[in-house]
């Protein structure tokens, strides 16, 4: 798959469209999946709304809204688990948040090259505010 974007879009950015079940995927690049677990996924979701970017050791102020999120990926999920799962990932000590990012790099590279999949993935430097940059109006929303 990866060959097969690479030939046919070197450079050209795809549209990403989430579906309302939280489906992601490359409209442009023949409309493949981007797979990724509930927690990577729901993580990543919080990082597409918010285009300015969230620091990490700000990351707790966005419990309720990744919750929320994870819920609906995950509904069968016990509630206790849903909470230790978000605790871990909100705590800006716990490195959670960090495997997770890697996770969503992990799921764009295995699909493109790493130099047209850093615009889907979580990037920014220590300290500052963590971002996706793909353009907004990239993003269609179900």
């Amino acid at each position: 798959m990866k060959e097969l974007i690479e030939k046919e879009n070197p450079v050209k950015l795809s549209r990403i469209r989430i579906t309302k079940e939280y489906k992601v995927f490359l409209v442009d690049y023949n409309n493949v999946e981007v797979v990724m677990g509930p927690l990577p996924k729901a993580l990543y979701i919080l990082f597409l709304r918010h285009a300015e970017g969230i620091k990490f050791k700000e990351i707790s102020d966005y419990y309720e809204e990744l919750m929320g999120i994870y819920k609906a990926l995950y509904p069968n999920r016990s509630t206790d688990v849903k909470n230790k799962s978000i605790q871990k990932i909100t705590d800006p000590l716990d490195n959670s948040i960090n495997e997770k990012c890697a996770r969503i790099r992990e799921a764009f590279i295995n699909i493109m090259d790493e130099s047209i999949a850093q615009n889907y993935f979580v990037t920014g430097g220590r300290g500052e505010a963590k971002k996706i940059t793909l353009d907004r109006n990239l993003i269609i929303w179900d």
